[in-house]
């Protein structure tokens, strides 16, 4: 009764102010939904608006974004990453038959690729190799079953040091490439685009157990003249940045435009931040009216080392921010890009989205975990996607047209973001060391549901899986 009377004496003009100001917050939390804003992606549009005014302003604005950030992503830290059996391994891969032709210089090195014949190996004698003036070339043309392959014997002892805009461009197909380190050492730093540039007729090219440094886009995939690199294979690289990009052009370490049928497998994408232009960055994408492209058993951390930047940062994406349509395959990107999968995939500590869905038709989306990440988006009337069994730190959400069928996903709505609440963190031992073992046993699907393809760490699923990419994340450390 006593709180009663206090309520009651409260000035109608109070009262008033008290519900007009629920009902705005209702109102915002509703506007925020609506447009699939997350605190993460609010917190620079606010604090860019408040910049240059009074400092009362501007430091309201500052608090605004550092309170928004800490509620969705907590405190600023680097990912301290064990040891994955997935990305470059030491014991490498195993040499395949063929003609072998020894190299142990960047003269040799580049005069066994200019005139390389299929089945021949080209093998690089532990050292450096400093690659300047001109790419090396891939333009003679290997054959099905007799790849031209490119390699070092042990993973990890031959270091290309690239000086040059592209390291290596493939124009020919039955190109493979592997155990080898290339390392972009351009000043300044920006202009090292590509490790390699795979373009018109180099179809059928591998990249396997390589480690790639300090590139824009250490993959650059893209069609010429007609003719289009299809079938290619990027699997267990290791592709990362040690410092972030000052460039304006695009930095994606997978950027993949025009080209169907790629599979992009077992790699660690890390640190891929881009300080110029737009600020905007992927992990991995396809697009330009690409098709049939497959993201399986990826470990993506868009913020690994270099944490808390400027910049929007997403981790895998069909259509990533369209093309123009010269660039397309059909030359007109009525779609970005068509019947594309991502399945068992790690993405982690990214400023936006996890994955991002434009203008990507019959797209599936099954068996994620998205940690620290502002979910997945569907934008836009030509995107439409399945998506089934992701274990979601954020939200799954439809924009502007875009057509979603969820299904049985455990995720965090938007809502409960602003309130700093993550139930799907509170699974793991440590999710900020990404120690991702199971707090207690793995929340699984109800009844039995055939989980596509092994888990990210490789093994069978079981009948009734469990969500996301992975049944126990122990087997994907690597051994000892």
């Amino acid at each position: 009764m006593k709180g009663r009377r206090r309520l009651s004496a409260l000035p109608a003009a109070l009262v008033l102010l008290v519900l007009l100001a629920l009902a705005g917050g209702a109102l915002a939390l509703w506007l925020l939904q609506e447009r699939a804003i997350a605190p993460r992606t609010l917190a620079p549009y606010i604090a860019k608006r408040s910049a240059g005014h009074n400092p009362l302003i501007t430091g309201s604005g500052s608090w605004a974004a550092s309170m928004l950030t800490r509620l969705d992503r907590g405190a600023p830290q680097s990912y301290a990453l064990p040891p994955l059996a997935l990305g470059a391994q030491l014991q490498g891969v195993a040499a395949p038959p063929g003609r072998l032709r020894p190299v142990s210089d960047v003269v040799e090195l580049r005069a066994a690729m200019q005139d390389a014949a299929p089945g021949d190996v080209i093998t690089l004698a532990p050292g450096s190799y400093r690659v300047r003036k001109a790419a090396l070339p891939a333009r003679r043309p290997g054959e099905p079953g007799q790849p031209i392959v490119v390699r070092a014997e042990q993973p990890g002892s031959a270091v290309l040091d690239i000086v040059t805009r592209v390291g290596i461009e493939v124009a020919a197909p039955y190109w493979r490439f592997e155990n080898l380190v290339l390392q972009g050492a351009c000043r300044p730093a920006g202009g090292c685009e590509h490790a390699f540039h795979v373009f018109g007729k180099g179809a059928h090219f591998v990249a396997r157990n390589n480690t790639l440094l300090d590139f824009n886009a250490h993959f650059k995939i893209n069609g010429l003249r007609g003719s289009f690199p299809d079938a290619g294979l990027i699997e267990g690289n290791t592709i990362r940045n040690e410092t972030p990009r000052k460039t304006g052009s695009p930095v994606t370490p997978v950027d993949l435009v025009a080209a169907s049928d790629w599979v992009v497998r077992g790699n660690l994408i890390a640190d891929f931040v881009k300080l110029g232009g737009d600020g905007v960055s992927y992990g991995a994408f396809a697009k330009g009216a690409a098709e049939r492209t497959l993201f399986e058993r990826n470990v993506v951390v868009c913020e690994q080392r270099l944490h808390g930047l400027p910049g929007q940062r997403v981790g895998l994406s069909f259509g990533g921010g369209g093309s123009g349509r010269r660039y397309c395959r059909d030359g007109r990107c009525i779609t970005e890009h068509e019947d594309g999968i991502m399945r068992g995939n790690l993405v982690a500590s990214c400023s936006d989205v996890g994955i991002y869905l434009n203008g990507a038709a019959r797209s599936t989306i099954a068996h994620n975990t998205l940690l620290d990440t502002a979910g997945i988006h569907v934008r836009f009337p030509t995107s439409s996607a399945e998506i089934e069994g992701n274990l979601v730190d954020g939200a799954v959400l439809a924009r502007d047209g875009g057509q979603l069928r969820a299904t049985d996903n455990l995720q965090t709505p938007l809502m409960l973001q602003y309130a700093g609440l993550h139930a799907q963190r509170g699974l793991f031992a440590d999710p900020a060391r990404l120690d991702l073992r199971w707090k207690r046993a793995a929340p699984r699907r109800a009844g039995p549901h055939a989980a596509p393809g092994p888990d990210l760490c490789g093994a069978a699923r079981p009948k009734q899986a469990a969500y996301g990419a992975f049944e126990n994340f122990g087997a994907c450390l690597a051994p000892p």
